[in-house]
């Protein structure tokens, strides 16, 4: 016997014949179909389906590519500011009677609908996402007043 399957007349072997009929082969050819319509089968790989016409188009996406290059290369630079910013400092003064006490327990009130009591140091407020607000009521003292007109960004 030979080794390529053929009979001893020297004849070439019967090629395999794929199967043609039963479920399995019209899901098969249904699925074919399918691929065709869609655009996806039988095809192949088309080397020029993704070039483009025109030479503009093409040097624009050189240079896009470029750029995207020296951005990886570039390496990014630690960002060191704070996560939160350090809160808005609002100082109140005035003479005595003139409502400093009561103007900050207002400002408590309508931002967080809560009452204070008494007003004794700073108060600090979240007023939105991104801001903080710190109330302070400056003493009647002199030097009092020199130090705090030092750390407060709003003097009402």
């Amino acid at each position: 016997m030979e080794a390529g399957g053929g009979g001893p007349g020297g004849k070439a072997a019967k090629a395999h014949r794929k199967k043609t009929k039963g479920g399995g082969e019209k899901k098969k050819k249904k699925a074919a179909a399918a691929a065709v319509r869609a655009g996806g089968g039988g095809g192949g790989n088309n080397p020029k389906a993704f070039v483009f016409k025109s030479r503009g188009k093409a040097k624009l996406q050189r240079v896009r590519s470029g750029e995207k290059e020296q951005k990886r290369l570039h390496v990014p630079v630690a960002d060191n500011t704070p996560e939160e910013p350090p809160p808005y400092v609002v100082l109140v003064h005035g003479p005595p009677g003139t409502g400093k006490t009561t103007l900050i327990k207002c400002l408590v009130k309508h931002w967080t609908r809560q009452s204070v009591s008494d007003v004794k140091g700073p108060i600090t407020l979240v007023t939105g996402k991104q801001r903080r607000i710190t109330l302070v009521e400056c003493p009647q003292d002199i030097n009092a007043m020199i130090d705090a007109a030092k750390y407060a960004d709003l003097v009402l």
